[in-house]
């Protein structure tokens, strides 16, 4: 087969993700594309404007504890607002109440590659599941895809479905771009990083109550 009506058509609008805070977690089975992933998610999403120090990754053992490090990481994202290693140190007294003031260092600068601390804009949940000879597969697959669903529509944060369901192991490679035998396929971590990029610009402009057609 030559052609295909398959893939994401590209958007006609251009989005900028310099503003933007994105994280990713990511599982550590199947390693080796679970790597080709996320470099091709990062990537997009420096090359849509979204700053390293704004992109947090984090890892976890399997597909299913996905939605759980999602969920967390949203909430953590909240928590952070309002805060930073300069205020929390800031005004500490060791020394009890009758103890002189200590010195306050809320006044202390930030290091230039401080990191933001607003709350994500998106979750990109990257996975690879393969079937083997039992219903694991089936179980894990449909379990993760509803509790990632569960998340966003809870959060409002776009989490990003990056979850490989193949069938073999050729069928994630080629979705990773590491196909072999001359098709190395098209790396599916790119597309989740630009639709990062997109939703969570999106969801800020919706939550700002403006429309494409206002």
């Amino acid at each position: 087969m030559t052609s295909t009506i398959k893939g994401l058509v590209k958007s006609e609008t251009k989005y900028d993700g310099s503003d933007l805070r994105i994280a990713i977690v990511h599982a550590r089975w199947n390693k080796s594309i679970i790597d080709s992933l996320v470099t091709g998610a990062v990537n997009k999403l420096k090359e849509a404007g979204v700053k390293e120090s704004n992109i947090v990754i984090e890892t976890v053992p399997g597909s299913f504890e996905l939605p759980l490090a999602c969920s967390r990481m949203i909430s953590g994202s909240h928590i952070q607002v309002g805060s930073s290693v300069t205020d929390l140190l800031g005004g500490l007294n060791f020394g009890g109440p009758t103890s002189p003031k200590a010195t306050s260092r809320t006044g202390t600068p930030a290091p230039a590659a401080a990191l933001s601390n607003q709350p994500f804009d998106a979750v990109i949940a990257i996975g690879v599941l393969i079937k083997g000879e039992t219903m694991h597969f089936e179980y894990i697959c449909e379990s993760v895809s509803h509790a990632l669903m569960k998340i966003q529509l809870d959060t409002g944060v776009p989490v990003i479905f990056g979850v490989l369901t193949a069938l073999s192991d050729d069928q994630a490679l080629e979705r990773s771009g590491l196909g072999r035998n001359g098709k190395p396929g098209h790396n599916h971590g790119e597309d989740w990083g630009l639709a990062a990029v997109e939703m969570g610009s999106h969801v800020r402009r919706w939550g700002e109550g403006k429309f494409a057609s206002t």
